[in-house]
């Protein structure tokens, strides 16, 4: 993958930038002074992400895979630890599908019914190849979304959803907590002594 120095990511005027942040020359990133990046985040090749408003968060140790799309209006979060898998969409305004007005941008809005709803993505949430993020959903802390879903309401900690649409289907493991903690005890660790990773 080819990533875009430090003087380029810089140059594209974010919000806000962490450390350690890799962006692909390949992925497409829309006004990113509403575009707020925290340390330690990857963002691959064809991503397209395209803040509105309310704006697009990324916490910390994030990574978006190839071909993710998050897109609306309305805030986008993504919390420390997240991660969406290849192809990943994710939106936070849709149209209306009823047939009751027109639909798409090249419309005026007077025409149109598009809906705006934030999204957040909490920590330690993973997100399967292919699934689909609707407007309004939350994914609460440790949720495990499975490959090709239709997340369309809220998903409960820790739990992991499966289908079209989403259901729960079992319990996560909170195992990842404890390793949380002993990456957060490394790095404060290096930090004191000087050492980088």
């Amino acid at each position: 993958m080819s990533w875009l120095n430090a003087s380029e990511i810089q140059a594209m005027g974010f919000g806000s930038l962490g450390n350690d942040v890799y962006i692909s020359r390949h992925a497409r990133l829309y006004n990113c002074p509403n575009i707020h990046i925290g340390d330690h985040v990857r963002i691959d090749d064809f991503c397209v992400l395209s803040a509105g408003v309310d704006g697009i968060q990324i916490g910390n140790y994030v990574h978006i895979a190839v071909f993710c799309s998050l897109i609306g209006q309305a805030s986008i979060r993504l919390d420390d630890f997240s991660g969406l898998s290849s192809r990943v969409s994710i939106y936070s305004s849709n149209d209306d599908y009823s047939g009751s007005t027109l639909t798409n941008p090249t419309v005026p809005d007077a025409y149109k019914n598009v809906r705006h709803a934030p999204v957040h993505i909490g920590r330690h949430v993973i997100i399967g190849s292919g699934s689909v993020v609707l407007p309004g959903v939350t994914l609460s802390e440790g949720a495990a979304i499975a490959t090709l879903a239709l997340v369309k309401e809220d998903c409960l900690p820790f739990r992991i959803y499966a289908g079209t649409p989403a259901r729960c289907i079992g319990e996560r493991a909170r195992d990842l907590l404890k390793c949380e903690e002993r990456l957060k005890l490394d790095s404060q660790a290096k930090s004191a002594t000087g050492i980088k990773r």
